[in-house]
This record gives C-alpha cells, sequence and structure tokens, in this order.
C-alpha cells in the first residue's frame, strides 16, 4: 500500500517502519500478503502495546485506533498521530516529515 511503497524513504532517512497488528500471531501473516508489507509486523493479541500507547478502544469500537508514532533514539515519543476514524491516517509524506 501506500506506506511500502515509501518505505525505502524511511530507509533512506535512517529509520524503520513497525507496524502493529492487533491480533493473533497466526494472522500477522495473512495480514502482510493483504498489503504487500515488507517492513516488521508485530502481533499485539492481547492488545497491552495498543493499551499503553492509549489507542485500544479509543473510538468505543473494541479495536486499536489508527495511529503513528515517531520514536526517537532515546525511545521518547517525538510526534504522534491518532486518527479520529478507521481511515485516518497521515500518508508516508506528512510521516517522514516529522522524523528528527
Amino acid at each position: 500500500m501506500e506506506l511500502q511503497r515509501q518505505y525505502a524513504a524511511f530507509q533512506e532517512a535512517g529509520t524503520e517502519v513497525i507496524a502493529l497488528v492487533v491480533a493473533p500471531i497466526a494472522s500477522v501473516d495473512g495480514v502482510r500478503r493483504t498489503i504487500g508489507a515488507t517492513y516488521p509486523l508485530l502481533a499485539d493479541p492481547a492488545h497491552r502495546v495498543a493499551e499503553a500507547y492509549g489507542v485500544y478502544n479509543l473510538l468505543g469500537d473494541g479495536r486499536a485506533a489508527p495511529a503513528v508514532f515517531v520514536i526517537g533514539t532515546d525511545g521518547r515519543i517525538v510526534w504522534n498521530y491518532i486518527g479520529q476514524h478507521a481511515n485516518d491516517r497521515p500518508g508516508p509524506g506528512t510521516i517522514l516529515e516529522q522524523l528528527p
């Protein structure tokens, strides 16, 4: 998808894209095939990571809200975007502009 098409630009910027899949580990390969991702996908079946970042059930639908977190090398969040509906996501260009 769009993020995959820009993945090389993220790598050239010295960053890594990691997508969180709030689903069982067994479903990650299916998600990878569906979106065509070559970047890492991490399973969060118990939604612990989504809860820790405050995006689980944020929209009241029992799912993780679409969100992007840019995390610096010091482990701190330097930018984030939390969507207001299922398709509310920033484009890769917007994310690239936020990189430190």
